[in-house]
């Protein structure tokens, strides 16, 4: 099999708004990320410790939608490495000249075989870094793009797909039947860079920005209590059990999901164990053991294919939100078939 292309990390996303202006106060006024360009139908957005041109771009359109996914690879090469691996699986590439997306060097573009729109990108145009321009940063600043979250329908093919393409496995969520439910796959040395979670796909379920203190998360709650638009808060604050991290998801005025995440862990070793969660155990999505809100299994933003048509979607077999959780509320597991808490291998 053809080398993959060498990918660092996840890159920058681009989501379709419907209406720029209420985005931009969303992400702007209320998350306070950074703009580096602004057009008539577009905005180019950063956090604070990336110093690449943006890590999101909002762009107006008529319906809400994920416009595409990008991973930066190691150098210039991998674009010819990417266009290789692609051809030898069937899938087709093609190469984007520079300034495509603004800031943005040369890149290779396809359908990815899971239905996601992906770019991947070396180049791209500096800007400052603001890691300690402490006088321009919010109290709940975002330090940089984290990862993203996708709903599919075959969560073991998609596993399968990104394994290929060189990803590590921080943790899994199983079962007893070897049904896998989802995973949390890495280039870069933290839990992830993308994660898969089944449900009806190809979708997006989050974007997520990393911040450097759980403060900072719970000033964006008081900040949107204070302006009484709390209804953006979707879910927590919390801890997840997988990650170990704190965070918050909040829905954007076009219901595109966004989750503000600290606190997960180093994987650089490349020994890292999986751990593999019981998908009976209700802390697995969160610590504290609280029941997940049904819109975080059920809704998710819709995915467009080449043609810029929204991408069919098809069902998984089993759902994770269906499950059958305890009496006490905390779920069973059995060890007997190999499952328990944060069991690694």
């Amino acid at each position: 099999m053809t080398t993959p292309p060498d990918v660092i990390r996840a890159g920058y996303a681009e989501l379709v708004v419907t209406d720029l202006a209420a985005a931009r106060w969303f992400y702007v006024d209320v998350l306070g990320l950074v703009v580096t360009a602004e057009e008539p139908d577009a905005l180019y957005l950063r956090a604070f410790e990336e110093y690449l041109h943006h890590s999101l771009v909002l762009r107006q359109g008529d319906a809400p939608a994920l416009n595409r996914l990008a991973y930066r690879v190691r150098g210039p090469g991998e674009l010819d490495a990417a266009e290789r691996y692609y051809a030898e699986l069937g899938v087709p590439a093609h190469r984007v000249p520079a300034g495509t997306t603004r800031g943005i060097g040369e890149a290779v573009r396809l359908q990815d075989p899971l239905g996601f729109p992906v770019e991947y990108f070396h180049d791209a145009e500096h800007t400052p870094r603001f890691t300690q321009r402490y006088d321009l940063q919010p109290a709940n600043a975002l330090a940089r793009l984290d990862h993203f979250n996708v709903v599919v329908p075959d969560v073991r093919a998609a596993h399968a797909y990104y394994v290929g393409l060189g990803f590590g496995v921080s943790e899994t969520i199983e079962d007893a039947d070897d049904n896998l439910y989802a995973a949390w796959l890495y280039r870069k040395q933290t839990v992830h860079d993308i994660a898969l979670t089944s449900g009806d796909g190809p979708r997006l379920h989050h974007i997520a920005f990393a911040t450097r203190e759980r403060a900072q998360i719970l000033h964006t709650c008081d900040l949107l209590g204070s302006l009484h638009r709390e209804q953006h808060i979707e879910r927590g604050p919390g801890r997840h059990g997988v990650s170990n991290a704190f965070y918050l998801y909040l829905r954007d005025p076009d219901g595109h999901r966004i989750e503000i995440y600290t606190s997960d862990y180093y994987t650089g070793d490349p020994d890292n164990p999986t751990v593999r969660w019981d998908v009976l155990d209700n802390r697995r999505r969160s610590f504290w053991g609280h029941q997940v809100v049904p819109s975080w299994y059920a809704e998710a933003s819709p995915v467009l294919g080449a043609d810029g048509l929204p991408m069919p979607t098809s069902p998984p077999p089993i759902r994770e939100a269906g499950t059958i959780i305890g009496a006490d509320g905390f779920g069973v597991t059995d060890e007997a078939n190999g499952f328990k808490l944060g069991h690694q291998s």
